[in-house]
């Protein structure tokens, strides 16, 4: 089940006629895999070489950590760590150890990277192993996991819609490449000169003409061919936002609109807008009556 879920793997320290106890909730974010497992006893995990980049952040219990060459990593409820493609991995895990899993495609992360750094790299992306949970980025994959878990069990089907699957992707993605130290990390940082009025403009003016698709930063700074920092800076200088920021602020007026059009009890607020990509309904509300100065609810009634 994880070999099929993760990758292949054994357990080395078990006979093979023995019993595993193993609880295991495996979903699928756009292209990152998330999941929980759990084991009731103690035991030993061997995988093969990893093609992907992985994360494995423990809930209860403790566990050594080893991936490659590297030195181990402790993990616990307060440390995970980040496994590299290309080493196997291996976790002595105590008894009753539980785990939140992240699997993130190795050309995803490189495309995303080279999307930020506005240039094509040539080594291998390698980030420090351990992965602290307290604070910064740690704290922000947690609480996007906590979201995962929250809308897959959600009767509306959020994870069934592209931009709301997207979204939730993006954060995980960021919170590794902008918050975790790697390789890159000082390339990330450096200064950038902005991008200028015209590509702005056009970035804007191809929000607004699809805000449907599946719009990533990465994919719009393509489309008027400046870097992804560029065109984050020229947005927050000419129009005091960040690209995604002014595609929310789009997406809440074609919510809106659906609202005002439709019938009384003829649509859910909820459902419109998880097609728009929404993940955070709180959130949600509060941005759309600073936007339109009443509750979703207020302009279906009105």
């Amino acid at each position: 089940m994880l070999s099929d879920a993760y990758l292949p793997l054994d357990f080395p320290s078990a006979p093979a006629s023995t019993a595993v106890d193993l609880r295991l909730n495996v979903v699928k974010v756009g292209r990152v895999t998330a999941g929980f497992l759990r084991f009731g006893s103690a035991i030993r995990i061997r995988t093969v070489e990893a093609t992907d980049y992985h994360v494995d952040i423990p809930v209860t219990g403790k566990a050594v950590m080893r991936g490659g060459s590297r030195g181990p990593v402790y993990g616990t409820p307060q440390t995970a760590r980040v496994f590299m493609p290309g080493y196997p991995a291996d976790l002595d895990c105590d008894e009753d150890f539980s785990q939140l899993a992240i699997m993130i495609p190795r050309a995803e992360l490189h495309l995303e990277l080279e999307s930020l750094l506005g240039h094509s790299v040539s080594r291998p992306l390698e980030f420090s192993a351990e992965f602290g949970l307290t604070e910064g980025p740690g704290r922000t994959v947690l609480e996007t996991l906590r979201l995962i878990d929250q809308v897959s069990n959600d009767s509306s089907g959020l994870l069934r819609h592209p931009l709301a699957a997207q979204r939730l992707e993006q954060m995980l993605i960021a919170s590794l490449l902008l918050g975790q130290p790697h390789n890159y990390f000082d390339a990330l940082t450096t200064p950038v000169t902005p991008a200028g009025p015209r590509p702005v403009a056009r970035a804007a003016e191809l929000l607004r003409a699809h805000p449907e698709l599946a719009w990533t930063v990465a994919d719009l700074a393509n489309r008027v061919a400046v870097s992804v920092r560029s065109l984050q800076e020229g947005f927050r200088r000419s129009l005091g936002s960040t690209p995604m920021g002014y595609l929310r602020d789009v997406r809440l007026e074609q919510i809106h609109d659906e609202l005002v059009r439709a019938e009384p009890g003829s649509v859910s607020v909820t459902e419109v807008a998880a097609r728009w990509g929404i993940t955070h309904f709180g959130r949600f509300a509060a941005n759309y009556r600073r936007q339109f100065a009443e509750k979703p609810s207020e302009t279906v009634r009105r």
